[in-house]
C-alpha cells in the first residue's frame, strides 16, 4: 500500500462512502442525532464497544439509559441506528487499513478525504478521525463491533451490505486487495450474516461495477470481462442465464422497491447508479453476442 490509492480508486471509495453513510445520517436527521451526541444529551444508550469507542472520542459517558425510547419510539430508534452506523463505519475502516500490518500516510489521507467528501462539520470530522484511530488499536474488538452493528440493523440486510461495500472499497483504495485484507473482509461478511458465496458475489459486483465508474471519468469502455463480472456470470453462461442474473440484480437494486422499504433518499441514489451500471453491463454483453 505504500504507493497509495490511484485516482480511480479514490473516485470509487469517496462515492460509495459518501452516499452510503449519508444514507444512514441524511438530511435533518444528521442535525438531530449529532446535536444530542455533541451536547452529551443522549436520549438512548448506545452501549457496547461502539458506545465505548464513541465515548472515548467525544469524552462523554453514554449512561442515560434507554427509558426515552419508549416515549420517542421510531425517531429514537432511527437516531440510534444512525449513530451505530456512523461509528461502525469509521472504526472498522481504521481496522481494515491496518489489517496488513501497517497504515501508510496515503491510507490516512484516503480516510480524511472520505470525511471531506461527506461534508462533515468540524466536530463530526474530528469524531470520525478519532473513531478511525480507535479502529487501528491493537485491542480493537472487531467481532463485538460487527455483532453490535448486525444486531442494530436487524433485518435491514441492505444497510449491512452497504456497510460491507464501504469497507471493501476502502481496502481497494490502493487498487489491490492482498490476502490479509481479503481474509478480514470475508470474516467480516460472515460475521454480518453473509455466506462465503454471497461475499464473493458482492466482491465481484463491486470490482466489475467499478469499471463502469472509471469509464465515466475516463471515457474508456469497460471490458467484456468486466461486464460479466458485474452480472456475476461467466462468458460460458447462455442468454437465459445472463438475463436471469441481470433481472436478479435489478430487482435487488430497484429504487422503487427500496423506497417501499423505507430506505433514505441518498441510498436510493446509489441504487439508481448501480442499476445503471448493471444495465450497461447487460447491454454490453447483449451487443457483443449479437455481433458474433
Amino acid at each position: 500500500m505504500d504507493d497509495g490509492p490511484g485516482p480511480h480508486a479514490w473516485i470509487r471509495v469517496r462515492r460509495i462512502a459518501y452516499q452510503a453513510v449519508r444514507a444512514s445520517v441524511s438530511g435533518q436527521d444528521i442535525v438531530a442525532w449529532w446535536g444530542k451526541i455533541a451536547g452529551g444529551t443522549f436520549g438512548f444508550m448506545l452501549g457496547g464497544p461502539l458506545g465505548a469507542a464513541l465515548g472515548a472520542v467525544l469524552g462523554h459517558q453514554l449512561d442515560k439509559g434507554v427509558a426515552d425510547l419508549s416515549t420517542r419510539g421510531r425517531i429514537a430508534a432511527s437516531e440510534k441506528t444512525q449513530t451505530v452506523f456512523f461509528t461502525a463505519v469509521f472504526t472498522v475502516m481504521g481496522y481494515i487499513t491496518k489489517v496488513d500490518g501497517r497504515v501508510s500516510p496515503n491510507e490516512i489521507a484516503m480516510a480524511e478525504e472520505v470525511m471531506r467528501q461527506m461534508r462533515l462539520n468540524a466536530q463530526q470530522r474530528d469524531a470520525a478521525i478519532g473513531l478511525f484511530r480507535q479502529g487501528k488499536r491493537a485491542d480493537f474488538p472487531v467481532n463485538e463491533v460487527l455483532d453490535q452493528l448486525r444486531h442494530e440493523c436487524g433485518r435491514r440486510k441492505t444497510l449491512l451490505q452497504m456497510f460491507l461495500e464501504i469497507q471493501i472499497q476502502a481496502a481497494f483504495a490502493d487498487g489491490a486487495l492482498d490476502r490479509a485484507e481479503k481474509h478480514a473482509l470475508l470474516h467480516m461478511a460472515e460475521r454480518l450474516g453473509f455466506s462465503r458465496n454471497r461475499f464473493q458475489q458482492i466482491l465481484g459486483f463491486i470490482e466489475g461495477a467499478a469499471a463502469y465508474e472509471r469509464s465515466a471519468a475516463t471515457g474508456r469502455q469497460p471490458s467484456l470481462a468486466d461486464a460479466y463480472k458485474t452480472l456475476g456470470v461467466t462468458s460460458r453462461a447462455d442468454d437465459a442465464e445472463v438475463k436471469k442474473a441481470y433481472r436478479r440484480l435489478m430487482n435487488q437494486h430497484h429504487p422503487d422497491k427500496l423506497v417501499a422499504k423505507g430506505l433514505p433518499e441518498e441510498m436510493i441514489k446509489l441504487a439508481t447508479e448501480r442499476t445503471q451500471e448493471i444495465r450497461n453491463a447487460y447491454e454490453q454483453i447483449r451487443n457483443a453476442r449479437k455481433s458474433q
